[in-house]
């Protein structure tokens, strides 16, 4: 089955439909989301990505990514993503959303409208090994001190919205423990 993205202008307004691999070829914004899913220690899950994807493989990222059909909702699509890859199912809270542009191997060119979910999750996960071939649990000054020191080990999209992350984190932390 030909997987479809949903082309948006920079207001998230729809605009069409288009194969996905040729949105990427031609760099066209299109919908997209992130999820982050935290354990109650405050660690984020984060997935290795399978060396089989057509862009990014090996490299590791927040816990699953994806595109909504046209026909779905956003967080539809989200945990239905995040159950074929990962196979968990917490609940999921929007958080925001940012738009990036970036030139990835093969010519390919990620240009999304991002929007970015959290959940809680105190298990493990039993990814799909198509979509990610390890998994771990990691606290985010090890995120950070990871960051600094090997950024080529991350994607692109995680690099650009941890930290909008972390602040949405700290205000969660703040709002918890007044």
């Amino acid at each position: 089955m030909q997987e479809e993205v949903v082309l948006v202008n920079a207001s998230d307004e729809v605009l069409g439909r288009m194969e996905k691999l040729e949105a990427h070829r031609q760099g066209l914004l299109h919908r997209a989301f992130s999820i982050f899913i935290f354990h109650s220690d405050g660690s984020l899950l984060v997935q290795r990505r399978s060396p089989a994807k057509y862009h990014s493989g090996g490299l590791w990222t927040n816990t699953c990514c994806g595109h909504p059909r046209p026909e779905e909702t956003t967080v539809d699509a989200a945990s239905r993503r995040l159950w074929e890859e990962m196979r968990i199912e917490p609940q999921l809270t929007p958080r925001f959303t940012f738009s990036y542009r970036a030139d990835l191997d093969g010519g390919l060119v990620e240009h999304e409208l991002d929007h970015v979910y959290f959940g809680m999750h105190d298990g493990g996960a039993e990814p799909d090994p198509l979509e990610a071939d390890a998994w771990r649990y990691m606290r985010r000054a090890d995120i950070d001190a990871e960051l600094e020191a090997h950024p080529e080990r991350y994607t692109v999209w995680f690099k650009l919205c941890w930290s909008e992350v972390k602040q949405h984190l700290e205000h969660i932390d703040r709002s918890h423990h007044p």
